[in-house]
């Protein structure tokens, strides 16, 4: 028996990368996995296929985070397969690498409504429809702790998220409902190599302690241990999954 047996999930941007590792790591857990994606669509199914090949259930949604009109929809339908939604994970992001000078209204806004506003009102809702003992986990990243250049936008809209996190974490308390951040560090995933020079992972690799990058299924084993039963006594916390990055 999985520890998340007879429970129902919903994971947003789960058709790649991390995402998807979360998806198919809940799922071995024995959760019914609801998840979102933006264009992904053959992406979105090959992972409903994995999961179903290996024995769960997976159910791919198409969603834009940014896009509020369809939030109460989709929360609805994630909760169809067991009557109850009992985790969610709000994992979809944009991460453009801009520097301040270059950024317009229209990129600022873009990322807010991805990044930010739409989160927000997911976790609101989540926290409406979780039931007692529910499980909501943001995955943010260690760029709020070590920024650089060009992700001014990105990191900044993180920070905000995991704010959003802690004080989610003391409204919600009283009904056991946890709520927790994950801040990966580098992880081989399609959007680190498309929006990093390939001299990146080298340099950080150096000053990682486990000397590599990360997977994305070792970020999706700590979502898992959010979303299962032993991580009753933690919330409000912020995992930093990173491989001992600049510690």
């Amino acid at each position: 028996m999985g520890v998340l047996d007879g429970k129902a999930a919903l994971v947003t941007g789960g058709s790649r990368g991390i995402g998807a590792a979360i998806v198919r790591r809940l799922a071995a857990d024995g959760a019914v996995v609801t998840f979102t994606y933006l264009s992904s669509e053959a992406a979105a199914a090959d992972v409903v296929a994995e999961v179903k090949a290996a024995g769960g259930e997976a159910i791919a949604v198409q969603a834009d985070q940014a896009d509020l009109t369809g939030v109460d929809e989709l929360f609805e339908r994630a909760a169809e397969p067991t009557g109850t939604l009992d985790i969610f994970v709000c994992n979809a992001a944009q991460a453009k690498v801009q520097r301040i000078a270059d950024v317009t209204e229209a990129d600022f806004d873009e990322t807010v409504a991805t990044n930010l506003k739409g989160p927000f009102f997911a976790i609101q809702r989540a926290g409406q429809v979780l039931p007692d003992g529910g499980r909501i986990i943001a995955l943010s990243t260690l760029n709020t702790a070590v920024p650089g250049p060009g992700i001014s936008l990105y990191a900044g809209s993180k920070a905000a998220l995991e704010l959003f996190v802690k004080v989610a974490a003391r409204e919600y308390g009283a009904r056991r409902i946890t709520v927790n951040a994950v801040s990966p560090g580098a992880t081989d995933t399609d959007m680190f190599h498309r929006e990093n020079p390939p001299e990146a992972k080298d340099k950080l690799v150096g000053i990682t302690a486990l000397g590599r990058m990360g997977e994305p299924a070792e970020v999706a084993d700590v979502v898992a241990f959010l979303a299962g039963p032993d991580s009753r006594w933690m919330t409000g916390q912020n995992l930093r999954a990173t491989g001992g990055l600049l510690i």
